[in-house]
């Protein structure tokens, strides 16, 4: 079965994005407009009842969030060790920062534009607009500090919580944070970006 992947640019899709076509998986990408407000609409709620990116369409079902389709991915393409899928301790570990930028550093980011979220007070909305870029910079400076372990966020090789790092931190100059404040984070992405899958993904992003 050809897999059907729901995107939306410049969103945490992108991560899962990267992993389908490293990988190089039989994939249709189909992009949801949130300009649109495709999203919201009856054929993409259907898929997803959340409402949200990314969305597999797999013959098994559906499945959501990003650190369950990088996994899911991982686990489909042995071949490209993404994770230690055979060490339950290392897999614990990747997983552990997966969902750190799934729980902590996304939401971080999310203050900045989607407010609306957690208040109807625009005082409110606007107090987090203005607290967010501190809080990812917080973020981003323990990655710099102590996450990143090496070439590659879990060290040596390349693994699903590298498309990770390199989708938030494609967040940062929105949120007005030059990525040169963090040197090493900095160099990721560069690196990552002498990966044709990466760069295929994001000019379609428009990164």
């Amino acid at each position: 079965m050809t897999l059907r992947f729901y995107y939306s640019p410049r969103s945490c899709a992108l991560a899962s994005h990267i992993v389908l076509e490293h990988v190089g998986a039989d994939y249709e990408a189909v992009k949801v407009d949130f300009t649109q407000k495709e999203q919201q609409s009856p054929e993409f709620l259907a898929i997803n009842p959340k409402g949200r990116v990314p969305a597999l369409v797999t013959d098994r079902g559906v499945l959501t969030e990003t650190p369950a389709i990088l996994l899911y991915l991982a686990q489909t393409y042995p071949d490209y060790s993404l994770a230690p899928v055979d060490d339950a301790f290392a897999l614990a570990e990747l997983q552990a920062v997966n969902s750190w930028f799934c729980s902590t550093v996304h939401v971080a980011q999310a203050h900045f534009s989607r407010g609306y979220r957690w208040a109807d007070d625009e005082a409110a909305q606007q107090a987090m607009k203005v607290k967010a870029p501190q809080v990812m910079a917080e973020c981003f400076d323990w990655i710099e500090r102590e996450l990143l372990r090496g070439p590659w966020m879990m060290g040596e090789g390349l693994t699903i919580a590298d498309p990770y790092l390199f989708t938030v931190g494609s967040w940062l100059a929105g949120d007005g944070i030059d990525i040169a404040r963090f040197p090493r984070v900095a160099a990721h992405r560069e690196r990552m970006l002498e990966l044709p899958a990466v760069r295929k993904i994001a000019q379609l992003h428009g990164l």
